[in-house]
C-alpha cells in the first residue's frame, strides 16, 4: 500500500515536471518572439539582453562590474 503511494507521487512528480518544462519552452518562444519583435523595429537584439542582464543586478554588483572593466579597457588601452 505505502509502495503504491510512493509510486504514484512519483508519477505525479515526474507529470508535473513535463507539464512545466513544456510552459518552459512555451515561454522561452514567447521570450524569443519578443526579441524578433524588437529587431524587425529596429532595435539590436544583443543590446537587448544585455540591458536585461544588467537590470537583474544589484546596483552594487553593477556598479562594481563597470569599474573591473574600466579598469581592463584602460589597461588595454581601449577607453
Amino acid at each position: 500500500m505505502a509502495e503504491m503511494a510512493a509510486d504514484d507521487r512519483l508519477r505525479l512528480l515526474i507529470e508535473r515536471i513535463e507539464r512545466l518544462e513544456e510552459e518552459k519552452k512555451g515561454i522561452s518562444d514567447d521570450i524569443k518572439d519578443v526579441y524578433l519583435e524588437g529587431k524587425a523595429t529596429g532595435y539590436d537584439p544583443k543590446a537587448m539582453r544585455q540591458v536585461i542582464r544588467i537590470r537583474k543586478m544589484k546596483p552594487d554588483d553593477r556598479k562594481e562590474q563597470e569599474a573591473i572593466l574600466e579598469v581592463y579597457l584602460n589597461a588595454l588601452g581601449i577607453s
